[in-house]
């Protein structure tokens, strides 16, 4: 059998290219078995033969001093006090069975005053209700939410006191006025 030039040149080429593969492939092989830990073991050493620093002392703790509660025979300051002895227990309480007037159903704060009027001797106040309708009050009266009683008519404002719940569990008294708007 006979072969052509260039089938002979191709396979000699062919050969030589397999020969340099594989030469460059056990290069790879014989330098990857090569051990990296020299360059490590001589890192190691250089750190080791350098000078250590300087680590400061820790800060001295010191013992803990315990605490010793003495108070506890006192009345806790978080549990109403007993009853009689605070200003939530001085009797001062709503009045539940007496009939509510007209005003009580709504807020002080919705409420305005309008003006005063002077019939034979008495003196009576000028409210006015959020939807604008205005009616008479006198003193003794009751108005707002807050069982607000009317004390005093002037010209300027109507005075009054309110029961409203303390921080003891029961009434306290609280002024408040309704004051007239120019």
């Amino acid at each position: 059998m006979r072969y052509s030039p260039m089938l002979k040149l191709s396979h000699t080429s062919g050969l030589r290219l397999l020969g340099a593969a594989l030469l460059c492939a056990g290069y790879a092989a014989l330098t990857a078995c090569t051990s990296a830990d020299s360059d490590l073991a001589r890192f190691i050493e250089d750190t080791k033969k350098e000078p250590g620093g300087r680590v400061e002392p820790l800060p001295e703790i010191k013992p803990y001093e315990t605490f010793v509660y003495t108070a506890a025979d006192m009345r806790s300051p978080f549990l109403p006090s007993t009853p009689g002895a605070g200003a939530g227990y001085s009797g001062i309480r709503p009045d539940s069975k007496r009939n509510r007037e007209f005003l009580e159903q709504f807020s002080l704060d919705t409420l305005k005053m309008v003006g005063t009027l002077r019939l034979g001797g008495h003196m009576f106040g000028l409210v006015q209700t959020k939807d604008g309708l205005v009616h008479r009050v006198t003193a003794g009266n009751h108005i707002g939410q807050a069982e607000g009683k009317i004390t005093d008519i002037t010209p300027a404002k109507i005075s009054l006191i309110e029961i409203v719940p303390d921080s003891l569990g029961g009434y306290m008294e609280r002024p408040a006025a309704l004051a007239l708007n120019e």
